[in-house]
């Protein structure tokens, strides 16, 4: 598969198989594409953290107690709900990557944006080589992995950021999703310098 297939037929999991977790060649593979992504200065500012088997029930809990403290009446049936959903999502996929941003504070030239965007690409790179595989994959985010009990849980320094799950494995979706893309002129503008 070409780099211009993968990108334009790679799609987001959302269902997967009841597997074994992907062993730690092909997992180290993905991590390792990731690490080729363009980083301004050489800053390299991800980390990655690979959780499979008891370690998703872990992170289960932690999310559901989460769930439970911030819910207002957690014992309602819209909280109860929304908590049981939060707990099965680390039990989504058999493999997980967690992506973070980890920032060399000391390096003056680091840019803080341009660190997000390094992590961001490298997760790209992480996607496409996984689609390139034949292994299904979405990247998620959200306020779950900004809590600090998370955070505590992936043992986080308190400057790190959570910037997404990978979730990986065999996919079980019952047909290829159907993607619209607006144009891309809609999207794009010309500075030529020319006059009309």
């Amino acid at each position: 598969m070409n780099v211009s297939d993968a990108i334009r037929t790679r799609r987001s999991v959302k269902i997967f198989k009841d597997t074994e977790p992907l062993d730690r060649e092909t997992v180290e593979s993905l991590i390792e594409a990731a690490t080729w992504a363009p980083n301004h200065y050489f800053t390299e500012p991800w980390r990655f953290i690979v959780v499979q088997g008891e370690g998703r029930k872990q992170l289960s809990d932690v999310m559901k107690k989460w769930a439970i403290a911030k819910a207002d009446d957690p014992e309602s049936p819209e909280a109860e709900k929304r908590i049981m959903k939060m707990a099965a999502k680390p039990l989504l996929a058999p493999t997980i990557i967690i992506a973070v941003l980890s920032r060399d504070l000391d390096n003056k030239k680091a840019i803080y944006t341009e660190d997000v965007c390094a992590v961001a690409a490298a997760v790209q790179n992480m996607l496409l080589e996984a689609h390139s595989k034949g292994i299904g994959a979405i990247w998620k985010s959200g306020p779950a992995y900004h809590a600090e009990p998370v955070k505590d849980y992936f043992n986080l320094r308190q400057d790190e950021e959570i910037l997404g799950a990978v979730f990986l494995g065999e996919s079980a979706m019952k047909k290829d999703l159907k993607v619209h893309r607006v144009a891309h002129q809609e999207k794009t503008e010309w500075i030529t310098g020319e006059t009309e």
